[in-house]
């Protein structure tokens, strides 16, 4: 790895950690840079904006789930719908672990960063579509009938988990939204 990689990683983890934990708006290039022990020079020969920085950071954690979750979810899972609820599992481990105590960083950064063409909404959206879509080929092959409506439906308990740990600091969110994905997964009929 080069001097250059390990000091792009090194801005990436420490802006990841700082918007994260901080807030982005609230985090300054400033911070960023300080904390990474780079020169601003450095961080805009890597990123040409803030902006920018926001979408890498919201582009590696995607491809870190993307990387991550199925593989999980298949070692923690033995069945189809148990693969379903293991998502919850997941999601509650996350929160539990500190790297999701503010709810879920997509969200976060959507609602932070300014109009629809800033480029962290648009992996924020992505990154949302992807896991509906995950969900969704869960649902498929477990059989249900309308799979792509039961991975929205199951897609709104993963976000009102977020949405609490979020706003009240609820780690037990995701235990609960378990226990009604199990309702919801019983009331769609397997084909």
């Amino acid at each position: 790895m080069s001097s250059s990689d390990i000091t792009h990683a090194r801005l990436l983890d420490t802006a990841d950690e700082l918007f994260y934990a901080e807030g982005i708006t609230a985090t300054g290039v400033d911070k960023v840079v300080a904390r990474a022990g780079v020169s601003k020079p450095t961080l805009y020969a890597h990123f040409r904006s803030k902006d920018d920085l926001v979408a890498a950071v919201l582009e590696r954690r995607h491809a870190e789930r993307v990387a991550t979750l199925d593989a999980w979810v298949r070692a923690h899972a033995d069945g189809p719908r148990e693969r379903l609820l293991a998502v919850f599992d997941w999601l509650a481990l996350l929160h539990a672990s500190g790297e999701g105590k503010r709810g879920c960083a997509f969200v976060n950064a959507a609602a932070e960063v300014a109009g629809p063409g800033h480029p962290a909404r648009d992996v924020a959206r992505h990154h949302k579509r992807w896991m509906r879509e995950y969900l969704a080929g869960l649902a498929a092959e477990a059989g249900f009938t309308d799979p792509l409506r039961l991975g929205s439906d199951l897609m709104l308990l993963v976000d009102g988990a977020n949405a609490r740990v979020t706003v009240d600091g609820d780690l037990a969110a995701a235990t609960d939204a378990r226990r009604l994905a199990a309702m919801i997964i019983d009331a769609y009929q397997p084909q």
